[in-house]
């Protein structure tokens, strides 16, 4: 889905500051996928403000490479990333609306590339997120938003998508981390700890593997 060496030029424009892409880049689906994923990875340990911009920025990349190219297991597995992060900036029936919006694009995906990864990570995801809102929103959200989807949300499912998204990708830290994650909500701790273990040692490959690293520490300090 990305490379190990670093992003696009389009993608580093984002990174220092810029905000348009090249008109070349921006009538390709695939520059515009990686452009978005660059500004989602930028902003999720930024400042809140630039945070918000970045994933804006982000959600209309990828909306637009996913209307160049329907058929493109990235774009759409983007589009759906980048949904569920600007999601988090708005109100509730706004983030109802966008967590329906990602578990379609990534089934979407899932249909179109049955072995990606990044979607098996999404998808495991979006059950273990659902599932972590309080009772009473997930029924509100249920009931009066209209999100009947939300039933479908499973723990076992969050946990087989995620130890699918490692085994296709075992050197990412990303999907360890969330599976990591998953693990421990389920009460098993000794799995959680075998996963930070790992990210402990692993060599750092993208651009928040270290970040993730800090992370999966205090995580297991905590366990």
């Amino acid at each position: 889905m990305r490379t190990r060496t670093g992003w696009t030029t389009a993608a580093l424009m984002l990174v220092i500051g810029g905000t348009a892409l090249p008109a070349q880049e921006a009538r390709s689906a695939a520059p515009l996928w990686k452009a978005a994923l660059a500004a989602v990875d930028s902003g999720q340990f930024a400042p809140a403000e630039r945070q918000a911009r970045l994933y804006a920025q982000a959600a209309r990349w990828a909306d637009s490479a996913a209307l160049l190219a329907p058929r493109d297991a990235d774009a759409r597995v983007v589009k759906a990333i980048a949904a569920g992060r600007k999601a988090l900036s708005l109100g509730a029936r706004e983030r109802v609306q966008y967590a329906v919006l990602v578990r379609q694009e990534v089934l979407a995906a899932l249909a179109i590339a049955p072995q990606h990864a990044g979607a098996h990570h999404v998808l495991g995801m979006w059950h273990a997120e659902v599932l972590r809102l309080n009772p009473v929103a997930r029924l509100a959200a249920r009931t009066l938003l209209g999100a009947s989807v939300f039933a479908e949300a499973d723990w076992a499912q969050a946990q087989r998508s995620l130890e699918r998204a490692v085994a296709l990708e075992p050197d990412r830290i990303t999907h360890r981390l969330d599976l990591a994650g998953v693990l421990a909500d389920r009460g098993d701790r000794a799995g959680a700890r075998a996963q930070y273990e790992w990210i402990a040692r692993a060599v750092p490959r993208e651009y928040n593997d270290r970040a993730y690293q800090r992370l999966a520490a205090e995580r297991l300090r905590a366990l």
